[in-house]
């Protein structure tokens, strides 16, 4: 799920996904700006089969953060 999740990041946000491990804060470390969110929100939602609602969305602040949730709410 790791790798799955740093190589969709990787290339929704074109980042080398070497700078990118489950402590990588989105928005400290990647710069992530409100429009980056958006469309990794859409990738994970369309790759992992789930949806995230926007009162979860500002729980997502690290790459962990968004393994746990798709582990979790995957279907």
């Amino acid at each position: 799920m790791e790798t799955k999740v740093i190589s969709l990041i990787a290339d929704t946000l074109e980042v080398d996904k070497d700078k990118i491990t489950s402590d990588t804060n989105l928005i400290q470390d990647l710069e992530v700006e409100s429009l980056d969110l958006v469309d990794l929100v859409a990738a994970f939602e369309e790759q992992f089969n789930i949806e995230i609602p926007d009162k979860d969305i500002k729980n997502l602040q690290t790459v962990g953060d968004i393994i746990a949730y798709a582990e979790a709410h995957q279907r």
